[in-house]
């Protein structure tokens, strides 16, 4: 579990493409890996990587098909930098939501407008408007491990705003219209759909949780 706090920027450092899977090997900027243990959970951009290997100044994590299917990772370059987050711990202050680095689906961005001291972004789900029913106005989304309050939903996208601290300390700042990003919307939609499935008639759609 993690908040959508970044910790720090990594820069890939090596890639082994294999048939079925991404080896990436990762050089935070600040981050100890000294810290870091095999099997540690962190965050890469939103996807949650379980570590596998750790050297002086560079760690290594693995990403299935799986996971290359249904998120960004698989378009990374050496040289590429990414959001880093380390497993949330007991104790820990929960200062952006809780995150679970499970990708829902992949955004593009759509749009940027500077306004001085925020930078308003759009974005809408590739996968059509099926996820935007969990995005609420004021809610929470996860945008490349990210936490995020959702400005405005309308249509088939989403604003978001970043303070001039989340351009400089994330990756966010540096996407340009077109590209993509990872999306996690709130678990918590998510479980309160499972659990009211049962008591909607069958032909009811499900509910428009990006109503304001």
């Amino acid at each position: 579990m993690f908040t959508g706090l970044v910790e720090d920027l990594g820069t890939v450092a090596r890639l082994d493409r294999r048939s079925d899977a991404l080896v990436l090997t990762v050089r935070p900027r600040q981050l100890p890996v000294g810290e870091l243990v095999l099997g540690e959970s962190v965050c890469h951009d939103g996807v949650c990587l379980t570590v596998t290997a750790v050297e002086r100044d560079v760690y290594t994590v693995l990403a299935g098909a799986e996971t290359l299917a249904r998120t960004t990772l698989s378009g990374l370059r050496v040289g590429a930098r990414v959001n880093l987050e380390r497993a949330l711990r007991a104790g820990d202050r929960l200062g952006g939501h809780m995150v679970a680095g499970h990708v829902d689906g992949v955004g593009e961005l759509a749009r940027r407008v500077d306004r001085g001291a925020n930078l308003v972004l759009t974005f809408r789900p590739t996968g059509g408007p099926g996820l935007l029913r969990y995005v609420v106005e004021k809610g929470s989304i996860a945008i490349d491990g990210i936490s995020l309050t959702v400005n405005r939903v309308d249509g088939d996208g989403f604003d978001v705003a970043l303070i001039p601290h989340t351009v400089s300390a994330t990756t966010l700042g540096e996407r340009q219209v077109g590209q993509r990003v990872n999306l996690e919307v709130d678990v918590i939609a998510k479980y309160v759909e499972k659990l009211t499935a049962g008591y909607r008639h069958p032909s009811s759609p499900p509910p428009d949780w990006s109503a304001p």
